[in-house]
């Protein structure tokens, strides 16, 4: 995964569900559901840029709050994808 990838989610995020208002992201932890930047639209939105971005395949099993609700969740997850991929 690149170093950089945090920086790219929220990129992400916020060109892609803020419109460029970098000031209503969140905090990392907090839920990006709750506090209504994504829906269920957005999360798979996350998702394909998660494989585009990583060259990971995202399983559908996988999509759950614990991994898709912040951007914490979201860099972790990309994290434990992006080293089974590598060994």
């Amino acid at each position: 995964m690149s170093p950089d990838f945090k920086e790219e989610l929220r990129a992400f995020i916020i060109d892609s569900f803020l419109f460029g208002a970098a000031d209503e992201l969140p905090g990392h932890e907090e839920s990006l559901i709750e506090a209504e930047v994504i829906d269920s639209t957005g999360v798979l939105e996350l998702v394909a840029f998660m494989e585009d971005t990583l060259g990971i395949s995202v399983d559908e099993d996988d999509i759950t709050p614990a991994n898709f609700d912040s951007i914490t969740g979201l860099v972790a997850y990309a994290s434990r994808q992006t080293d089974s991929v590598r060994t």
